[in-house]
């Protein structure tokens, strides 16, 4: 089994995002000790923008397609991703390789593959909160990894700017998220 696990927040060791990911990961090698680890850090060696001399280089997509399941930290800044995951992605989608168009609409080509995102948000964006509709970052990364053909799970850890207690009680929910993914 080969774990990728990626990281993309700005913040280092204050990282809830990167915390998250890094007991995802902890956890599904003690479920598996034989596993490869590749890790990619999006901060410190981030990827340029997509330029069509950047997208003939497939080291990206080769390490994604080689994983069979892919960690990802992923925070949410306004509202969104952040841009170095955003470069990230647009490595990997890649039309007749992880999906194609067809006469019935486009069909995602990677089925096989397990993805665990663990999101970090300031606020709380639950579908019954004012905030609702300013959640892109949740829903963006599943509907591109439903584009490719994969379910994504999430581990989230929501309002962590709503004060220290709240943090707190958030990231201790999401770390105990991390027993039930690795099983």
């Amino acid at each position: 089994m080969t774990i990728l696990h990626i990281d993309s927040s700005i913040t280092g060791d204050a990282s809830v995002s990167r915390t998250i990911s890094s007991a995802i990961v902890e956890r599904l090698r003690r479920e598996t000790p034989a596993a490869q680890l590749i890790r990619r850090d999006l901060v410190e060696q981030p990827l340029a923008h997509l330029t069509l001399e950047s997208f003939a280089d497939t080291a990206v997509l080769d390490e994604f397609l080689a994983a069979d399941t892919v960690v990802i930290g992923a925070p949410m800044y306004n509202f969104t991703l952040p841009s170095q995951l955003k470069a990230w992605l647009d490595r990997i989608l890649v039309s007749g390789t992880t999906f194609r168009y067809t006469a019935d609409g486009p069909e995602g080509l990677v089925k096989d593959k397990r993805v665990i995102v663990a999101l970090a948000r300031g606020g709380i964006y639950d579908a019954g909160s004012g905030a609702a509709p300013l959640e892109h970052l949740e829903t963006y990364l599943r509907g591109t990894f439903n584009f490719i053909g994969i379910d994504p799970e999430f581990v989230a850890a929501d309002g962590l700017n709503l004060g220290a207690e709240q943090k707190e009680s958030a990231v201790r929910a999401a770390l105990g998220e991390t027993v039930r993914l690795a099983a």
